[in-house]
């Protein structure tokens, strides 16, 4: 069975890489030393502190295994800076029917963070705009309802 690979922009590349740093060589070894003291205490049946390290211990080693897979099967890819074509990492400046302008960039899943601006690739009005070129109007089902935009630019930098 071949892996997924899963787009991602170097940015959330580095970020997931740093938090399972984070957690690897940092909370890891501070929740060891947490249960090794919380089992000194004796009677591991009634120690809250044992079973609650227990618990932190099983959040860290679970997400750590789900970064690294996340990390294993990314392919990082730079976002364009010219051309006219929308493709995953552009920067879009859209125009809806009101005349209302609004600038997205298109990301990984991970990645995603529509108030500042960054749509994942998986969203409704990513795909509809992925392939188009500026100029195309196009039309997106999304949470609210349809809605239509006209693509007035593509591949510049956005500033957060």
């Amino acid at each position: 069975m071949a892996i997924q690979r899963m787009p991602m922009t170097r940015p959330g590349y580095e970020k997931l890489s740093e938090e399972l740093e984070r957690l690897k060589y940092g909370e890891r070894q501070a929740i060891i030393k947490a249960i090794a003291e919380a089992r000194a205490h004796g009677d591991l049946s009634e120690n809250a502190e044992y079973h609650a390290a227990r618990e932190k211990q099983s959040f860290i080693e679970g997400r750590i295994g789900e970064l690294e897979a996340k990390i294993g099967a990314a392919e990082v890819i730079e976002p364009p800076t010219s051309g006219d074509r929308v493709t995953f990492g552009s920067t879009v400046l859209l125009e809806d029917e009101a005349g209302k302008e609004y600038r997205y960039q298109i990301v990984g899943s991970d990645e995603a963070q529509p108030a500042k601006g960054r749509i994942s690739v998986l969203s409704p009005l990513a795909r509809a705009l992925i392939g188009k070129a500026v100029g195309a109007r196009v039309t997106a089902q999304l949470p609210g309802g349809k809605k239509t935009f006209d693509i007035l630019q593509a591949n510049f930098a956005l500033t957060e």
